[in-house]
């Protein structure tokens, strides 16, 4: 009896590789959703159809419903306790849908998620969106594939090896995701809607705290606060001079430094007066520089910052893409020793193949002893490199940096030790002591393939105990006592994993989150320096409640999520039990803001005295002002109401009109960028959508709540809505309208209201209006066009016409269009407002010349 064997990995080229690999590269594939690739086989002694897919990412995301949405009804205290709902994460993506239908009529399932925690979470939200849909099947019908790399052997290895998915990893995952979704956000709301309704110069667009993050950023501040607490002191030393053979020797005094200058000054008479410096021994002794262990993810990440000089979310980006194209091992693993029978030599085949390093692995393939010590946490070997890739093939820059980094550490933790002979000499004079250090190298080791490790240093000239050298000049150096410098990326990093904040996976979005944040920037040399901002919620968490900063809370919870995962521990207790112990210190942050608020003002100037006067409140009738300073924002000083705007653009008036449902002088917001959009909105309406269920703008605004502009407003009698500005639907997105940009002239153009999607109208145009007319073939809003005199681009030479821009082929050769992917056999529905002729379709370049809407 045959079976349809239905398999998931996490991303379309994990898929893709997993299939060419176990279909030996005869699976033809088909395009849902999204791909799917076919091949037939034998599973399980039984002829299969194989059907190899994917998801991208987790296929679930966790949220409150929409009542706790509204920010300005919501009490943040009441989050706590608020329900969650899951909700599709990619929802364009159609991902759930994909897996349903994909699921229908077959027998099994086998799970290539990736095998950590997270993978084991998504490996049961695809369970949930495939198994109700599948045929059933006597005996097992779920399977798990373990691996580490997308290689043949690998894959093959964990086909041949199926298990079955872990529910307790998967339900700490849940447990992680409730409680940071609860805390972080009734702590975030609060102090954003506080602080941002007083202050008009905070440079970020919320004021966050996170049970990881705030940690992460306490480890800077408390850094910052070493380095401006210290008082620099004087101190004095003694350095002798003396030489022989013509090599000079630099001393070391036994007292190494003094506070008192009086003193120096004393023992630099001394040493002056003995004139000479007497050997008291010569010792040399063998020493050994220890080959690297395995290398796992908070290595590298602290490699790639230290060494490379990338930040700690781009070397991840790098090594996970480095990993789907198969030249890594799975990039998130914290064990650094590598398990019993882990097959050296098939990665050491794969490397003799280099042109750089081949010779040296073909060597240690006869020569190697494997690596002893490390820690083998069980869940991934250490990172290693899968196949042989050149600069070229990689395309140089950073993908290449850290991959060659990569396999040179695997290559010297298969190295003999470095060894190299230190020589240490002890002088007398004046009843002082003295030393002086050589090194000299005698076999290299690991350092042949990693030479930045080498031993540096050069040997002394050869010495006896007993002779005695002239001096020639002995120096008193003056110094001042110094403060340790900020916390570089990579000692943060490290600071993060001795005290438990954040996972291997998970500890460069953290310190990634605190940049964007504005609660630190990093200097010269990847320095972690705290801003103001940054600096001022801590001391304020630190006045409050220290343990809301603490490193040992979240390593707490860590600890008790990890229970969860080993099955000693009830998810529900633990988040009821966490989230009680955050509620009752939440209640007495409130409480105790004034503690907070009191640093805030001696930091930042107050809205009263920020910004420029821009547009006339819709209540009070009085002028409001623009707070430029991010997050963009209008305050009115009257009421004392702040209205939140988009980010990232400009705002300037909209020819004094007002929002025929507020008052609100209309302001238009212009995005940066050559095709930047620029649309008309109501500050009021942005911040209170008049209309439930409205379209709104993807992304948070300094409120956190996504705002409408008129392009998204459905009010049929407001000249500023899209319901009178739309001419069509968008043939690109699913919602989307195209409207007219009413101040894009000279380049007359046309904007999708939810996508990037845009047509540039014929370039001769003086002007182009909406008409009041409909197109009779496809009912979308006509325009009226009014060329250049003698620019005229028609045949007949008009000036003056009213056209549709779909249908009227002569217009429709003149525009262009851009950032369209989806453009072929498009069919149209007709109508403006979303009624216009749209479909879905692939295929053309980036930007074409709009030959007709029939073409997509």
């Amino acid at each position: 009896m045959s079976c349809t064997v239905l398999m998931v990995a996490e991303k379309p080229s994990l898929a893709q590789s997993i299939a060419n690999i176990l279909s030996s590269g005869r699976a033809h594939s088909r395009r849902s959703f999204l791909e799917v690739h076919e091949w037939n086989g034998s599973f399980r002694g039984r002829i299969a159809n194989f059907r190899m897919t994917s998801v991208i990412g987790h296929v679930l995301s966790i949220d409150f419903p929409a009542k706790f949405q509204n920010w300005e009804t919501t009490d943040p205290a009441s989050l706590f306790d608020a329900p969650t709902i899951r909700s599709e994460a990619n929802p364009k993506a159609h991902v759930c849908k994909h897996l349903q239908q994909e699921a229908r009529g077959c027998t099994h399932l086998v799970l290539w998620l990736d095998c950590d925690r997270e993978g084991e979470n998504i490996c049961f939200e695809v369970i949930d969106n495939t198994v109700k849909w599948m045929a059933r099947s006597a005996g097992q019908q779920i399977f798990r594939a373990r691996f580490s790399a997308i290689s043949a052997p690998d894959i093959t290895a964990a086909m041949d090896k199926l298990g079955e998915p872990n529910k307790c990893e998967a339900l700490a995952v849940d447990a992680r995701q409730e409680l940071d979704l609860k805390v972080g956000v009734a702590f975030t709301r609060f102090q954003t809607r506080y602080f941002q309704g007083k202050y008009g110069n905070l440079d970020a667009s919320v004021i966050s705290y996170g049970p990881c993050q705030t940690p992460t950023l306490t480890f800077a501040v408390q850094r910052h606060q070493v380095i401006t607490a210290f008082q620099p002191e004087d101190f004095w030393s003694i350095r002798p001079h003396i030489s022989k053979a013509g090599q000079r020797i630099d001393l070391e005094w036994a007292r190494g430094r003094l506070f008192d200058q009086d003193a120096a000054q004393l023992f630099q008479v001394l040493v002056k007066e003995a004139r000479g410096m007497r050997c008291t021994g010569v010792t040399t002794k063998e020493e050994r520089r220890q080959r690297p262990h395995g290398l796992n993810t908070v290595e590298m990440l602290k490699i790639a910052s230290s060494g490379l000089g990338m930040a700690p979310a781009q070397a991840m980006r790098i090594a996970e893409s480095l990993y789907t194209s198969g030249y890594l091992s799975y990039p998130r693993t914290e064990s650094s020793g590598y398990p019993p029978g882990f097959d050296f030599e098939e990665v050491l085949v794969e490397m003799r193949r280099h042109p750089i390093w081949g010779e040296y692995a073909q060597h240690l393939m006869s020569n190697f002893v494997p690596p002893k010590g490390g820690h083998d946490a069980g869940d991934h070997p250490p990172i290693t490199p899968v196949a042989s890739a050149t600069e070229h093939e990689l395309g140089g820059g950073d993908m290449w940096r850290l991959y060659d980094y990569v396999a040179r550490h695997f290559l010297g933790s298969l190295s003999p030790d470095c060894t190299f002979a230190r020589t240490t000499a002890t002088f007398s004079a004046g009843h002082e002591a003295f030393s002086a250090s050589g090194t000299s190298p005698k076999r290299p080791g690991f350092t042949a393939i990693m030479p930045w490790r080498a031993v540096e240093g050069k040997p002394l000239p050869p010495l006896q105990e007993g002779e005695s050298l002239p001096i020639t000049e002995v120096d008193l150096k003056q110094g001042k006592t110094s403060p340790p410098d900020y916390l570089t990326e990579s000692e943060l990093i490290g600071l993060m994993e001795k005290h438990g904040i954040g996972t291997d996976a998970s500890i460069a979005v953290h310190i990634n989150n605190i940049c964007e944040r504005n609660y630190v920037g990093i200097q010269t040399g990847r320095k972690v320096v705290p801003t103001e901002l940054g600096i001022t919620l801590v001391r304020g968490y630190q006045l409050i409640d220290p343990e809301l900063c603490l490193p040992q809370v979240r390593a707490h919870v860590e600890q008790q999520i990890g229970l969860i995962a080993e099955g000693k521990a009830e998810k529900e207790a633990v988040v009821l039990h966490t989230l009680d112990q955050f509620a009752q210190k939440f209640r007495h942050f409130v409480t105790k803001i004034a503690r907070m608020d009191a640093l805030f003002e001696a930091s930042f100037s107050p809205l009263a005295s920020s910004g420029k006067v821009l547009g006339k409140c819709g209540k009070c009738l009085r002028y409001m002002k623009l707070i430029s300073i991010r997050p963009m924002r209008l305050y009115c000083p009257t009421c004392e109401e702040v209205l939140n705007l988009p980010q990232g653009g400009t705002v300037k008036l909209y020819k004094g009109l007002e929002c025929p449902l507020d008052g609100y002088e209309i302001v238009l917001f212009s995005l940066s960028g050559p095709d930047g959009k620029t649309y008309a909105l109501c500050p009021f309406c942005y911040n209170n959508p008049p209309f439930e269920g409205a379209l709104k703008v993807s992304g948070q605004g300094a409120g956190g709540k996504a705002g409408m502009p008129c392009t998204l407003c459905p009010h049929s009698g407001c000249p500023h809505s899209f319901l009178r500005m739309g001419i069509t639907a968008c043939p690109e997105c699913d919602d989307g309208t195209v409207v007219l940009d009413p101040v894009s002239g000279p380049k007359w153009r046309l904007d999708c209201n939810q996508c990037s999607f845009l047509i540039y109208l014929p370039e001769t145009l003086h002007s182009a209006k909406l008409s009041k007319k409909h197109c009779p073939e496809c009912d979308s809003s006509m325009l009226r066009l009014d060329f250049r005199k003698g620019a005229s681009s028609l045949p007949d030479g008009a000036t003056d016409i009213t056209a549709c821009v779909i249908c009227d082929e002569q217009i429709a050769k003149l525009c262009t269009a851009k950032h369209g992917r989806s453009y072929v056999n498009r069919r149209h529905r007709g109508g403006r407002g979303g009624r216009g002729r749209r479909g879905r379709g692939r295929g053309r370049k980036n930007e074409n010349p709009l030959l007709s809407f029939r073409d997509f």
